[in-house]
């Protein structure tokens, strides 16, 4: 990745490209997922929104892939469906968790 104004996170052997803020809406994120090696997914290229609720941290976001994936943990409307986005959810836990959650759900 050379462009100087792309940001990326490497986490645990997998790609997030461009996680940030959808025109300065700081409640409003995308980013990009590239999918895991080794899986149905490997060489995908998925698109998420993150939507972050006015008392976030203390509500969980609402993360969804925009790009069409047929899993068993994301709905037809490509909402994610784990606990920790729901009645699991923890203050303690970062955006970098939710993304990476999304990622291993794949």
């Amino acid at each position: 990745m050379s462009n100087s104004g792309s940001r990326c996170i490497l986490i645990s052997l997998f790609l997030i490209l461009n996680p940030g803020p959808v025109a300065q809406d700081m409640f409003h994120w995308q980013a990009t997922i590239i999918g895991p090696n080794e899986s149905p997914y490997a060489g995908g290229v998925f698109q998420v929104t993150i939507h972050f609720p006015p008392d976030y941290p203390f509500k969980p976001p609402k993360v969804a892939f925009r790009t069409k994936v047929f899993h068993p943990n994301i709905n037809n409307n490509g909402n994610i469906c784990l606990d920790i986005l729901k009645d699991q959810w923890s203050p303690a836990l970062t955006i970098s968790n939710v993304i990476f959650l999304s990622h291993t759900s794949l």
